[in-house]
């Protein structure tokens, strides 16, 4: 979205996780989903010009390709 406004070619984004954990009752249905093949990521693709972050709308993008795992439920840990 930032190079879509400043007109930049999109690059990578990098993060840092902060207080990242895993709870007892999700490490069985984290060895599944660590054990699936890794896919291609979708392509987001922006339906119209936009000059302000803040003049985004929802309809404005679409996802394309994006072909995901079935999903592993998980409990809610409280």
């Amino acid at each position: 979205m930032i190079a879509h406004i400043t007109g930049l070619k999109p690059g990578d984004f990098v993060h840092t996780l902060g207080d990242a954990h895993i709870y007892t009752n999700h490490i069985e249905p984290l060895k599944v989903q660590l054990q699936r093949e890794p896919r291609p990521f979708p392509k987001l693709k922006i339906l119209r010009t936009v000059e302000s972050i803040d003049d985004f709308r929802a309809e404005d993008f679409e996802i394309c390709d994006y072909n995901p795992h079935p999903t592993i439920k998980m409990q809610m840990a409280v």
